[in-house]
């Protein structure tokens, strides 16, 4: 397990409520999963950045692809002291308008429904037309979000909040070079 703070910032300084990037790379069967944690959707930079390392980890499941990563998540989320006020997700909350759950609701659920999760997706899938679209930057192409407990426009409107030029917001991006080993 790595630990990696990039403030001396106390959360009591600053006050008591952060938000959440999370994401999973896996490697040769195990996990490095990563959290990113920052104040304002226009920070730049984590205020605090956790790395865990995860093995062993379960196969890859067609249709069940949070069997495999919510251990991930829920294994940094023990390494956060602070309350979370929010937390990003790489993927979907919601797989389709049924309400079929995905990785965010999983999480969701795990946390005892304390924490509204907001997942923020790459690309559209069969069913995901349900799911709240956020162009950033000068991309064509939006990002998909879905969220719970908390509105999903309002999240759409937070990520297009968020700070970079690009499509993915910068600390999305960072925290998913942090996973990978950077």
């Amino acid at each position: 397990m790595t630990t990696r703070a990039t403030s001396s910032t106390s959360s009591s300084e600053r006050g008591p409520r952060v938000k959440a990037v999370l994401d999973v790379h896996y490697e040769d069967g195990e996990a490095l999963a990563a959290c990113g944690l920052f104040r304002d959707f226009a920070d730049e930079r984590f205020e605090r950045e956790v790395t865990r390392r995860v093995s062993p980890v379960a196969p890859y499941e067609p249709g069940a692809f949070y069997r495999r990563e919510l251990p991930c998540l829920l294994a940094v989320l023990g390494e956060v002291e602070a309350p979370l006020d929010l937390i990003f997700v790489d993927g979907y909350v919601w797989l389709d308008a049924a309400g079929r759950r995905g990785l965010g609701a999983h999480l969701h659920e795990a946390l005892a429904e304390r924490v509204p999760v907001v997942g923020v997706a790459k690309t559209a899938f069969a069913g995901s037309a349900f799911a709240e679209p956020a162009l950033r930057g000068a991309s064509k192409k939006p990002l998909y979000i879905t969220a719970v407990g908390i509105d999903a426009k309002v999240a759409a409107a937070h990520v297009r909040s968020m700070h970079g030029e690009h499509r993915v917001p910068t600390l999305l991006a960072r925290v998913d070079r942090l996973a990978r080993g950077g």
